[in-house]
C-alpha cells in the first residue's frame, strides 16, 4: 500500500502537487471557518430561545424593536397575544394545538431599557437597567452566579438580579441571594446574582458597565427608563416567515418605528445575503431604535458570519475552478471517442445481464436438486 502511494506521488508533475496542495488547503481551511462559526453562533444564548422552547425545531423566535417615540404598555401586548393565540389556532393541526405536559401554545417577553440607583447597607449604585415582563429569562438565560431568576409573570415586583460588579459593590460577595436593597425607598430581595458577558466584543455592544434586572414595573416607578421598547416572542411557525409577519402586522406599530428580526433565521444562508449586499450602509439608522446589548453583539456576528460566509465561498471556489480546469484539459487531451463512451457503456451493460441471468440459474439449479 505504502508503495502505491509512493508511486502514485511520485507520477506526479511539480505543477499538479502545488495544485492539490491548493485545492486541500483551502477545503481544510472551508472547514475550519465553518466549524468555528458555527460554533460561535450556537453560542450566543440570546438567540437560541426557540430551540430551548421546542426541541423538535418547528418554531420561530422574533423579536421587535421599537422607536422611542412608540408608547407600547402591556394592554397592546395582551391584545397582540390574542391576535396571535388566534392566527396560530386558525392553521395549526389539531395536534399541535394541545396543552399537552403544560406546554402553552406560546412564550413571549417584553423588557425596558434605562437606569436605577440602588442601596444597601454597604453603598448606594446607579446603573444601566433592564426593566423585564414575561418570560425575559427564558430569551435571556443569563449564567447564574447564585440564586436564581425571577419571572415578569410574579405578582409580586420586588425581585432584583444583579450583575458579579453591581454584587461587591453593594454587598462584598456574590452569594448574596434573599438579600434586600432598597430602591426608591422600597425594599426589594436579591434574587440571583449572575455573570455578565466579557471581551472586547461585548463591551461594544454595550456591557462595559453594571447592568441590573428589575421588574418593569420597578423601573418605570423608581428608574429612569424610556417604557416598553423591546417585544420578544417564540411560537410555532407553520410556515416560513409566519410569527415574524404577524408581529410586523398585528404588533399595531407602524412598521417605520420598528426594527423587527427574525433570530431563528438570522445566520442562513438567505438572510446573510442582504448583510453581504448592504455591508456598511446597513448600520445606519433613520429611526430612533435604541437597541439593547444582546442585539448589538447578535448584529456584530451577522457581520463576522457574513464576511465568514465570503470566505467560505471562496475557499470553495478556488478547488471547483482547479478540478474544473483540470477535467476540461484532461477532456481534451482524451484518447477515446464518444463511440468507445457508447461501447463501453453496452459492453458493461452486457455483463451485468449475464451475470444477472447467471445468478438466476445458479438459483433455479439449487431448488431443481432439493
Amino acid at each position: 500500500m505504502a508503495l502505491k502511494i509512493k508511486q502514485f506521488f511520485g507520477s506526479l508533475t511539480l505543477k499538479q502537487m502545488v495544485f492539490s496542495l491548493i485545492v486541500i488547503c483551502s477545503l481544510i481551511l472551508w472547514l475550519i471557518l465553518t466549524l468555528w462559526s458555527n460554533h460561535e453562533i450556537n453560542g450566543l444564548i440570546d438567540q437560541q430561545a426557540a430551540a430551548r422552547w421546542d426541541e423538535d425545531g418547528g418554531s420561530a423566535q422574533v423579536s421587535c424593536f421599537l422607536s422611542e417615540s412608540v408608547e407600547f404598555d402591556e394592554m397592546k401586548i395582551i391584545g397582540f397575544e390574542k391576535e396571535l393565540e388566534k392566527s396560530l389556532l386558525e392553521v395549526l393541526p389539531a395536534d399541535a394545538q394541545s396543552d399537552e405536559n403544560g406546554k402553552r401554545l406560546f412564550v413571549d417577553a417584553y423588557s425596558s431599557l434605562g437606569k436605577i440607583t440602588v442601596t444597601s447597607e454597604k453603598g448606594t449604585l446607579e446603573a444601566n437597567a433592564v426593566g423585564i415582563g414575561g418570560d425575559f429569562f427564558l430569551f435571556h438565560p443569563l449564567q447564574l452566579v447564585s440564586g436564581g431568576y425571577f419571572s415578569g409573570n410574579d405578582l409580586m415586583k420586588d425581585s432584583i438580579i444583579l450583575d458579579e460588579d453591581a454584587a461587591w459593590q453593594l454587598f462584598g460577595s456574590s452569594d448574596i441571594a434573599g438579600q434586600s436593597v432598597m430602591i426608591g425607598n422600597v425594599p426589594h430581595y436579591v434574587s440571583g446574582v449572575v455573570k455578565r458577558q466579557e471581551g472586547r466584543f461585548a463591551e461594544s455592544a454595550g456591557l462595559k458597565e453594571t447592568v441590573i434586572y428589575v421588574s418593569n414595573e420597578t423601573l418605570a416607578d423608581y428608574g429612569k427608563g424610556g417604557g416598553i421598547s423591546i417585544y420578544e416572542v417564540t411560537a410555532p411557525n407553520p410556515v416560513k416567515g409566519f410569527i415574524y409577519k404577524c408581529v410586523k402586522e398585528k404588533l399595531g406599530v407602524e412598521e417605520n418605528n420598528m426594527v423587527v428580526v427574525e433570530n431563528s433565521a438570522r445566520y442562513s444562508l438567505e438572510a446573510l445575503i442582504p448583510v453581504i449586499l448592504e455591508f456598511g450602509s446597513r448600520s445606519m439608522q433613520n429611526y430612533a431604535v435604541k437597541l439593547p446589548y444582546w442585539e448589538n453583539i447578535a448584529r456584530g456576528w451577522e457581520d463576522i458570519k457574513a464576511l465568514v460566509l465570503l470566505f467560505q465561498f471562496i475557499f470553495l471556489l478556488i478547488p471547483g475552478v482547479i478540478i474544473i480546469v483540470f477535467l476540461i484539459i484532461k477532456w481534451k487531451n482524451r484518447s477515446f471517442t464518444w463511440k468507445d463512451v457508447g461501447n463501453s457503456i453496452i459492453n458493461t451493460k452486457d455483463r451485468i445481464v449475464q451475470k444477472a441471468r447467471a445468478s438466476v440459474r445458479e438459483e433455479k439449479d439449487k431448488w431443481e436438486h432439493f
